[in-house]
């Protein structure tokens, strides 16, 4: 069992984690979720020994061997098979020590162990896990150094599995994969018989992996039993009892101190007063669950253009005169939701440049419509921000010649609003940043979204935020994501990219799923298509988000409505009460006619709110459909 003992850690003169306590069930797979900033790698450095905490401490078995990837990627001439062999380093100890060693005894206690540890399948073992994070034969025995930052972190994440620790801890491990490898490793973790802790914002791994949720907020832990779903249910609940607990609180303090004002001052009932009122001070007050004001995005709509708005026919693309896609017959049309699936490497990247009008076609015909604009979101725009300039800054140099009420309009619509947005890009977390690009790649209301994950900055609430975002957005979507929540709840379309071609996928999602993981015989063509009828999801989408809309616009009317009413509610109850500063048009009427007009007027902010509840609702039920 893995304790952790109220600990404590503060960083730069800010508590990070305040005497946070929890206790690990011995083989749990257990899932560390939190708001981006929480502190959750914080803690993880903690339990391995990085950070020396300021309190506190952390228990575990004698002898219990932890795994945790290293901030640095491997390098050098060593192949990713060679790497992950080294992994094991027992098993390699043991191997050297066998080819010097004459001693016959020794040699037989070497062998007895090596049997042991299961050491002769290891090659075998090791080759498996590249394999299921994308590595072939031959990509196996190229050096390190042949490969980008992402596919090292590959190799570092399969020589952490691969040595099979006691507590095995993972942060974030999905961030560099794809939707393929993600799979696998979701498989992979499964069967993992040790124990895990896992900081992931990726729904599905934490619904069909994890036992335990450890959710970290406020410096302090607290753990649930299931997954993802579980939790949430489980918070809700906690949250709406501490909702109950904090009414009922002020309900007794307003109480309290209404005795205290009104008998502090009689002789009689003073010891009385006295007593209530050090009642009221040593009442703890329940503090209110906080709304994040920065789980916000809102893609401005752009204005309608006619379908199509991308024809590609019989299109190649590539890189210096050699094409990595080719024969691309594809159409894009206005209310589309496309994701893109195939491994990285395949050519994903390289067909959303094409419709990004990053690559011009090598053969073929690319058709666009001449007024169409596209937004186009990668990590690369995120890594690229000036860490010295605020967002609104950046928006500014974006946005030239556009008032500054626009500018912090559209920095508004994803969270940047009041001080947050003159604060330096710097000093904000990945997700910031990520909502940043987002609101840069917009802000010209594009009619076309392409999004290369989008999500590996976003923590689970902010991802939600922003299929809901997307969902309500009236523009075309291109989504590559590993993050098959995502895709499930906002791709109406699958198009496989493989082969050197990008097809459509006929299947679900969960056809595809199977397709990878080589279940069911999905492998063949003709099953991958027939369980879902697309273009009835396609319709369906799109009319549930239509339905959105117009319950949205119908809301925002009665809203505005409401508004007017109630100023003009106020502006009659001044004339009845102050008649001298009544409008002008309030101050010569009667007593008769102002109640009259306030009955009137009131009976119309009834008939609003009612209006405003209907299209709420029917806004609630559209986007649940979408």
């Amino acid at each position: 069992m893995l304790t952790i003992n109220d600990i404590s850690v503060r960083l730069g003169g800010r508590t990070i984690l305040d005497r946070a306590s929890a206790a690990l069930p011995p083989s749990s797979r257990v899932g560390l979720i939190g708001r981006n900033g929480a502190g959750k790698s914080t803690l993880m450095k903690a339990i391995i020994g990085q950070i020396e905490p300021d309190g506190g401490s952390v228990d575990m078995p004698r002898g219990m061997r932890l795994g945790y990837i290293a901030q640095e990627a491997p390098s050098g001439t060593a192949t990713p098979f060679e790497t992950v062999l080294a992994a094991d380093t027992e098993r390699a100890a043991l191997l050297a020590e066998s080819e010097t060693c004459h001693d016959p005894d020794r040699l037989g206690d070497i062998h007895d162990r090596l049997i042991a540890i299961d050491a002769y399948s290891a090659p075998a073992r090791a080759g498996r896990i590249l394999v299921g994070l994308g590595f072939d034969e031959e990509m196996q025995n190229r050096p390190l150094d042949s490969y980008s930052g992402g596919w090292k972190m590959r190799v570092a994440l399969g020589a952490l599995l691969f040595s099979a620790p006691d507590l095995l801890l993972l942060d974030e491990p999905s961030n560099h994969l794809d939707l393929e490898a993600t799979l696998w490793l979701e498989n992979f973790l499964k069967d993992y018989r040790a124990t895990i802790l896992i900081i992931s914002h990726e729904r599905d791994l934490l619904n069909n992996v994890v036992d335990h949720i450890l959710h970290l907020e406020g410096g302090r832990v607290t753990l649930y039993p299931g997954g993802y779903d579980a939790f949430e249910r489980q918070r809700a609940e906690r949250l709406a009892q501490l909702e109950s607990a904090r009414e009922k609180q002020a309900a007794q303090r307003a109480k309290l101190q209404d005795y205290v004002a009104r008998n502090s001052a009689r002789a009689s009932t003073a010891k009385q007063a006295q007593s209530r009122a050090k009642a009221l001070a040593k009442m703890q007050p329940i503090a209110a669950a906080l709304e994040d004001p920065t789980l916000s995005f809102a893609f401005p709509d752009p204005a309608p253009l006619r379908p199509p708005l991308i024809t590609l026919d019989m299109a190649a693309v590539g890189y210096d005169e050699k094409p990595i896609l080719q024969r691309l017959n594809l159409r894009i049309d206005p209310d589309d939701r496309v994701a893109l699936l195939g491994k990285n490497g395949n050519g994903k990247t390289t067909l959303a440049r094409l419709l990004a009008a990053q690559l011009a076609p090598m053969e073929g015909a690319m058709n666009a419509s001449g007024k169409m604009s596209v937004g186009y979101f990668t990590q690369y725009q995120v890594e690229e921000l000036d860490s010295d300039d605020s967002p609104l800054e950046h928006m500014t140099r974006a946005m030239q010649g556009a008032t500054p009420g626009a500018v912090r309009a559209q920095l508004g619509r994803f969270g940047f609003s009041g001080d947050r947005a003159t604060q330096k890009v710097g000093s904000l977390s990945g997700g910031e940043r990520a909502r940043l690009a987002l609101a840069l790649i917009t802000r010209n209301a594009p009619h076309l979204l392409i999004l290369d994950e989008p999500t590996n900055h976003l923590d689970v609430d902010s991802r939600e935020a922003l299929v809901q975002a997307l969902n309500s957005y009236n523009g075309a979507v291109v989504i590559v994501s590993h993050d098959r929540h995502m895709i499930e709840l906002v791709a109406d379309r699958l198009v496989l990219v493989d082969g050197g071609r990008a097809q459509p996928f006929d299947g679900s999602l969960e056809d595809y799923t199977d397709f990878v993981l080589g279940k069911g015989g999905a492998g063949d063509k003709q099953a991958r298509g027939a369980k879902t009828d697309r273009k009835a999801d396609k319709r369906a989408a799109a009319q549930a988000r239509e339905q959105a809309q117009a319950a949205r616009k119908r809301a925002q009317a009665l809203e505005k409505e409401l508004a007017k009413l109630t100023t003009r509610r106020k502006a009659i109850e001044q004339a009845m009460f102050d008649p001298a500063s009544a409008e002008a048009s309030l101050s010569k009427l009667t007593m008769s006619d102002l109640s009259q007009r306030h009955a009137e007027t009131q009976q119309a902010i009834d008939m609003a709110e009612e209006q405003w509840m209907e299209a709420s609702e029917a806004l609630e039920a559209a986007g649940a459909s979408a």
